[in-house]
């Protein structure tokens, strides 16, 4: 027998997935059959609140998510870039023959919808000419999985088909909550959080007069980035789910879900804080950018509701603030800034893809940031919340899929306690914080960073380690 000798210099790498458990998952671990469950009961919460928004919707005159989306089978569709970007999710389940073969579909129906609308002179309603083919094709697979696939590949198909249908439907819907927020919210809270932003040193002041400075070619790149953020958001989520058709199945944890989880809570958000933001309330509305704008302004505005004309060259005053009134059309929509939290979770995604994804993603939040703030649509205090809610989203998926670890728990409740915080903050406390600007400034970015690193920190641990084990030498063949 030959004496078997081990070298510590010699090592070979295997990952810890490889090697025996030897942490156990919490009593809060969900099996398949409560997660199979789980789903259900979403689906039908979801289901719910559809049909709550469409008669909602309707209560006001307007349609709801479910038949804007069931109109789009004919008529011209709102976004057609959209439906192709859902189409091309779905395509993901398919082979590249299916996928050539469903993507022709598309232009042909599409086609065949253009010759028609000419023939009769019908109008498109403000819609585009494209995006009809995207959806049939879409239900189309839909049909094909029920009847023509059997067993994995049919819920495969489902999956995929359902994935496409998520990202129009959540578009919708984040349509109608914009619509009710602003007709069921007679009164605004932006002199709290303009009060509160001094803390900050009015960073959308700021901004503002750089975009403005910037004129029509500064304004125009940052309109596009700020406008095509789903186009992004679709080009990360591509990359994510490059391999399901090879593999027949989905990732655990991918950025669409992180994305319709953002656009279901924030809106509720927007009803317990609703604000309009400073160019709004402090300026002239999109009537600023009417001059730089190659597109015409999609939200009329009526300056009887600013508070003043301030916006973006003079400071508000520090004054006790109080709720105003303002019309039923703006939308309430920036606390938290949502733009922010999809940028944010497209950055997060972005960073395990190669090189240009991770630049593109550092651009889009750059850009947004910076829209978002050189727009007047948002405050500071607004990023920074749009921040810790997508952090602490983006944590209760990720510990939702590891089954609700002790650092999962802590890092959600971290999250969740700093956001109640700084709405709370906004609220009671803006005239102190605009008064100490520079104990109240650095606390809300401390706030934030917290949960950043709390976030890094708990996220890193969970990714699969390296470890090493030492290799045996080599011995010689025994004579």
């Amino acid at each position: 027998m030959t004496d078997i000798r081990r070298s510590s210099r010699e090592v070979r790498h295997i990952p810890s997935r490889d090697l025996p458990r030897t942490d156990r998952r919490t009593a809060f671990s969900v099996g398949p059959r409560a997660r199979a469950g789980l789903w259900a009961a979403a689906g039908v919460v979801a289901l719910g609140l559809l049909v709550a928004l469409e008669f909602a919707a309707r209560r006001y005159g307007e349609r709801g998510p479910l038949t804007n989306q069931a109109r789009e089978v004919i008529a011209a569709p709102k976004s057609g870039g959209l439906l192709y970007g859902a189409m091309a999710l779905m395509m993901l389940v398919l082979t590249w023959r299916q996928r050539l073969i469903a993507f022709g579909a598309a232009v042909g129906i599409d086609i065949a919808f253009a010759l028609v609308r000419w023939a009769v002179d019908a109008d498109t309603g403000g819609g585009q000419l494209f995006g009809n083919g995207a959806l049939w094709v879409i239900l189309g697979c839909a049909v094909i999985a029920l009847t023509r696939r059997t067993g994995a590949e049919r819920v495969l198909l489902l999956k995929g088909v359902a994935l496409g249908l998520l990202l129009v439907t959540g578009r919708k819907t984040g349509d109608t909550w914009l619509f009710i927020t602003a007709k069921t919210r007679p009164t605004v809270l932006d002199q709290y959080v303009a009060t509160a932003d001094h803390a900050l040193g009015d960073p959308s002041w700021l901004a503002g007069r750089l975009v403005t400075a910037s004129g029509l070619i500064g304004f125009n790149i940052l309109d596009i980035v700020y406008g095509q953020l789903a186009v992004a958001a679709v080009t990360v989520a591509l990359y994510q789910l490059r391999g399901v058709a090879a593999e027949r199945r989905f990732p655990r944890h991918h950025l669409v879900r992180t994305f319709l989880v953002i656009g279901l809570l924030g809106p509720a958000v927007y009803m317990i804080f609703p604000v309009v933001g400073p160019v709004f309330a402090y300026g002239t509305g999109t009537e600023h950018w009417a001059s730089v704008s190659l597109w015409s302004a999609d939200t009329p505005f009526d300056t009887h509701w600013t508070v003043a004309n301030l916006w973006p060259g003079t400071q508000p005053p520090v004054t006790a603030p109080q709720s105003m009134p303002f019309d039923g059309i703006t939308p309430r929509n920036c606390m938290p800034s949502l733009h922010t939290a999809w940028a944010t979770a497209i950055f997060i995604h972005s960073r395990k893809g190669p090189r240009f994804l991770r630049y593109a993603g550092t651009f889009w939040l750059l850009a947004t940031l910076t829209a978002t703030l050189g727009f007047g649509y948002h405050y500071g205090a607004d990023l920074i919340a749009g921040v810790v809610f997508v952090l602490t989203i983006e944590a209760a998926l990720r510990a939702y899929d590891r089954g609700w670890e002790r650092s999962g728990v802590v890092l959600v409740a971290h999250g969740t306690a700093v956001f109640v915080a700084l709405l709370l903050s906004y609220r009671f406390l803006p005239l102190r914080m605009a008064e100490y600007p520079w104990l109240f400034g650095p606390l809300l970015l401390l706030a934030m960073i917290s949960v950043i690193h709390g976030y890094v920190r708990t996220t890193a641990a969970w990714e699969p380690r390296v470890m090493t084990v030492p290799q045996p030498e080599p011995q010689p063949e025994p004579i």
